[in-house]
């Protein structure tokens, strides 16, 4: 599946910015990590005035290591603010139980090696997966290509490794 590009993008970034499909638990996470960005950027303004405070500018490495921090941090905020104002928060609730979409748990068999693997089809990578399933993201060659298959559906996925072929055993809600 093919993530659509948004018809009425702005100028800027958000031309090129593809939509992304979320879950609303998804979005909550992202929304929390910017605003652990906006915190951190408060602290590195006050650690960039402390540093000011130290004397020429030229040679203070504190100084120019927080802004170069600060920056690095600036980005991550522009990045996310521009994910959050891109993505599509779909309803879980209303997908079809029989058919792969995202916040979907499947287990699938891998045909060649008849190992049985559990993924869950997710908007966006959680920080600390858990170790029950494998996350994998709706715009990864497994995830798109597990995206609105049935239970004895195959799909033929390539991967850095080389081509698999994956068959759903079971979708799990």
């Amino acid at each position: 599946m093919r993530i659509p590009r948004r018809p009425d993008a702005g100028l800027d970034s958000l031309e090129s910015a593809p939509m992304e499909l979320v879950t609303q638990a998804d979005k909550e996470k992202l929304q929390r990590l910017l605003q652990d960005f906006h915190a951190l950027d408060r602290v590195l303004t006050e650690r960039i005035a402390e540093a000011r405070g130290h004397g020429d500018l030229r040679e203070n490495g504190d100084y120019h290591a927080a802004r170069e921090e600060k920056s690095m941090n600036n980005l991550r905020i522009r990045e996310l603010v521009i994910r959050l104002e891109t993505l599509q928060v779909i309803n879980v609730d209303e997908m079809p139980s029989d058919m792969v979409f995202l916040g979907a748990r499947v287990r699938v068999r891998d045909e060649e090696s008849g190992k049985v693997e559990t993924y869950k089809i997710v908007g966006s990578r959680a920080d600390d997966p858990p170790t029950e399933y494998r996350e994998v993201t709706s715009t990864s060659p497994i995830g798109e290509g597990l995206m609105k298959l049935r239970v004895g559906e195959t799909v033929r996925v390539n991967l850095p490794r080389g081509e698999r072929r994956l068959t759903v055993v079971e979708i799990l809600v």
